[in-house]
């Protein structure tokens, strides 16, 4: 039987750097991402973007300056992140991060293009 295991990388390093404009994270597979505040925040795991079932996502727009305040733990297995514009409810686990950061792209040009559909700007 060859069963394939699904390993998930672990942090191990998790700073704000640029003035709380990205976050800089390093995970135990070499794999280093810096996202921006902007993403995290538009893309925050918070039912307040989510919503709270399928086809539910709302799209944030004016978040271009946003910055990131503080990370507070959640027990081992994600972080909080706090925003200058009040927002601090999303819970971004370990695996979410790793997803932004090796999505990254796919994920940006996705938000750009719902901005742009729903005439909506960044700023």
């Amino acid at each position: 039987m060859n069963e394939s295991i699904e390993y998930d990388p672990w942090p191990l390093e998790i700073s704000v750097c640029e003035n709380g404009k990205v976050l800089e994270l390093s995970f135990d597979n070499n794999d280093k991402f810096l996202i921006p505040a902007e993403l995290l925040r538009v893309e925050s795991p918070s039912a307040e973007v989510q919503g709270h079932g399928p086809n539910e996502k709302k799209i944030l727009s004016g978040k271009h300056a946003v910055v990131i305040l503080a990370i507070e733990q959640v027990g081992n297995y994600a972080v909080k992140l706090r925003f200058d514009d009040g927002h601090k409810t999303g819970i971004y686990t370990w695996k979410y991060l790793y997803h932004l950061g090796s999505h990254r792209k796919e994920v940006w040009d996705k938000y750009l293009e719902q901005l742009s559909i729903k005439g909506l700007s960044r700023t």
